[in-house]
């Protein structure tokens, strides 16, 4: 195992949304044990004293900070709040996500605002509130979690489609504006892992067959197949890397 104080994120600042649970959870941990300093933001304070007690067993300082991002109106005071509680802020990561499978016919407007907001325009003002922090600090890296809907079109999920696939246009856009601030954006594009967000389809067995005779890996991912693609790109072994979304989905995109 890494040494935290010396691993490639030592010395680092971290704010990671949706840290509560699942991928979000996850990053946290496993960019702490790359040697980030944690602020922990999600909707649940449970969940989130929870991941911070083990960011601090990895020997990394934990701030928990209550955020709803699709309340964009808070999201300046959090990031300013736990920039100043970390002493900075040199990362990003978007992970705050919604999603619900309902067919496109039933979608209204309520359900489309709900994930909209929160997946993308929540997003893209919590890249913002991070950038006006870093600009003055000479930059940083912004890691947005994108989607395999990103890319393909998925039945049922199409508001959640139109939302990751923006996130990939954002990250793109904010990528080319922001370089010249030294902060990189990048998005990370999970493929199937089972979380609470996905629970739905795994309760499927004949969906899981299918999914799995088409990933040529063979297996469903695991949450620390995700650790190493973010550590690299939230670090300088990534320092001129930006715009991009690398997919970590066990070759499905490649071969369908």
């Amino acid at each position: 195992m890494v040494d935290p104080a010396s691993g490639p994120l030592a010395g680092r600042r971290a704010l990671v949304t949706g840290a509560g649970r699942g991928i979000g959870e996850a990053l946290a941990l496993g960019l702490a044990a790359a040697g980030a300093d944690i602020a922990l933001a999600g909707r649940d304070r449970a969940a989130l004293d929870r991941v911070a007690e083990a960011v601090r067993e990895r020997g990394r300082q934990a701030v928990p900070v209550v955020l709803d991002v699709a309340d964009t109106h808070g999201i300046d005071r959090v990031f300013a709040t736990a920039a100043a509680a970390l002493g900075g802020l040199d990362i990003l990561v978007n992970n705050a996500g919604v999603e619900e499978v309902r067919p496109s016919l039933a979608v209204d407007e309520a359900l489309w605002d709900r994930i909209v907001d929160t997946n993308l325009k929540g997003a893209f003002f919590c890249a913002r509130a991070a950038a006006l922090l870093m600009k003055p600090r000479g930059g940083g890296a912004i890691l947005n979690l994108c989607s395999l809907t990103s890319e393909v079109g998925v039945p049922g999920a199409v508001p959640y489609g139109a939302s990751k696939t923006g996130l990939v246009g954002m990250t793109r856009a904010l990528a080319t504006e922001w370089a010249k601030d030294g902060i990189r954006v990048n998005g990370l594009g999970p493929g199937y892992f089972r979380t609470a967000l996905t629970e739905v389809f795994y309760r499927d067995e004949a969906w899981q067959q299918r999914m799995l005779s088409a990933i040529p890996a063979g297996r469903f991912g695991r949450m620390d197949d995700l650790v190493g693609p973010a550590v690299f790109l939230c670090s300088d072994a990534a320092a001129y890397v930006t715009g991009q979304v690398l997919y970590v989905d066990g070759g499905y995109l490649a071969s369908i």
